[in-house]
């Protein structure tokens, strides 16, 4: 991970000192069910709490001659122990601390993200009540299609967020557990018993069965879970991308004072944040597809899954958590044209409306919906060859004035039908409970 884009909570939880301390909990609760099933005399349990620790340093020292990080920490917390650190991971296998540690590792990164996710979210919602009733240019393939408003297209990003905390959720469900079931699963050097305690004293659910490893669908489904995360954030970031276009400019990131967007050209604002993070979901989604190959080992374990677990997991929670906080900046900061967004409804001069023109005509005229739409196109594409409004051309075109009137005709052009159920599409989340309260 490129340091500049580590963040404090992610670069603690991740770094060596942390995950050796997760290993260590791990071999002090099973000390403690061997003590307890009086495997360990008291007396050396007491001694092993009071120094059991570990050096980095001289776990890496061991680890040169070893080649093996587990034998290298126990060795290392064994140095620190003395005699009784005979007594230290008894009956168990590398991956029993391991895996039950890396749960615990990934339990603490996801709270992390789903904090940062509900900050985020809350922001959006702010920002969508903002500009609930500001009128915007709804696109479709690009294209101008219907009015909408801007506190839609904000609210229906937050709905999507609550989704994204949905997923996570579930994800750290199926991640909370642990295993200590041995070499391949049996409990032969260790009963199921120890493992209950010790998972229970450890606030895991222990897994109903296991082999040499806990089984990486539950590790692919956090990873696929914070790279969908990371695919919202991304559809967020191009939707700001593409309104911060010099010919649309409705909305834009914001610009810091004394920021330079080219060294060529110093008109430049660019959208680099969104841009970023747009790259960042490519590699998150990355991570997701590593984490899913990693669900088919050899047999009861191979080591296939180990290295990319080294990389994926630390990068994809610093990116997701990045990801995260810069669009929180983004959207806190976000620059948003009203008066741009009212010229561009009118950039196509009348055409938002050709749909309402058409039902109009099914309607009242009794003509079938081919010859309406029919009329309605033939006067749109003159509207977009630059022969005048359409509302005008629909005025002076004789199979629309023998229906409608000019008064008739002018309700037809008026924002205010396509925006009339905002409140109501509101107040959907309001009563489903989906919206983070916020005060108007």
């Amino acid at each position: 991970m490129i340091e500049r884009y580590e963040t404090p909570e992610m670069k603690r939880i991740w770094s060596e000192q942390n995950r050796y301390r997760k290993w260590l909990e791990v071999e002090l609760a099973v000390c403690e069910a061997w003590t307890e099933d009086g495997r360990i005399p008291v007396e050396a349990m007491s001694e092993i709490r009071r120094k059991a620790d570990f050096d980095v340093a001289r776990v890496a020292e061991i680890e040169a001659t070893t080649h093996h990080d587990v034998i290298a920490f126990v060795s290392a917390v064994a140095e620190k122990v003395g005699n009784e650190g005979r007594f230290i991971h008894l009956g168990l296998t590398s991956s029993d601390v391991v895996d039950t540690a890396g749960s615990l590792l990934i339990l603490e990164a996801l709270a992390v993200i789903k904090g940062a996710l509900k900050d985020f979210s809350g922001i959006v919602l702010e920002k969508a009540r903002e500009y609930r009733h500001l009128p915007c240019v709804g696109r479709t393939h690009g294209i101008h299609g219907e009015p909408t408003t801007f506190g839609l297209k904000v609210l229906n990003w937050h709905a999507e967020l609550t989704r994204d905390l949905e997923r996570l959720e579930l994800a750290r469900r199926h991640i909370c557990a642990g295993k200590i079931s041995g070499a391949v699963g049996t409990y032969a050097h260790c009963p199921p018993h120890i493992e209950e305690k010790v998972c229970t004293r450890l606030g895991l659910a222990r897994a109903d069965i296991s082999n040499q490893i806990l089984q990486r669908d539950r590790h692919a489904e956090a990873l696929t879970s914070i790279a969908i995360l990371g695919s919202t954030l991304e559809r967020i970031a191009t939707e700001i991308r593409h309104l911060q276009r010099t010919e649309v400019l409705e909305a834009s990131e914001p610009f810091a004072k004394g920021q330079k967007g080219s060294s060529a050209m110093p008109h430049k604002r660019n959208p680099i944040l969104c841009e970023r993070v747009c790259g960042m979901a490519r590699l998150l989604r990355g991570y997701s597809l590593a984490a899913m190959e990693n669900i088919a080992l050899w047999h009861e374990r191979d080591i296939s899954h180990s290295s990319v677990e080294r990389v994926a997991w630390p990068d994809a929670f610093h990116l997701a958590h990045y990801c995260l906080k810069t669009m929180s900046r983004v959207i806190g900061n976000l620059i948003v044209d009203p008066e741009r967004m009212a010229r561009n409804l009118e950039l196509t001069k009348g055409l938002l409306f050709s749909q309402r023109v058409l039902l109009f005509l099914i309607d009242e005229s009794g003509i079938s919906r081919e010859e309406a739409y029919a009329i309605v196109q033939e006067n749109a594409m003159r509207c977009w060859a630059g022969e005048g409004h359409l509302r005008e051309l629909l005025s002076s075109d004789s199979r629309v004035n023998n229906v409608l009137d000019e008064d008739s005709l002018d309700r037809l052009f008026d924002y205010g039908y396509y925006i009339r159920y905002v409140n109501e599409i509101f107040s959907r989340f309001e009563k489903s409970g989906k919206m983070i309260p916020q005060n108007d």
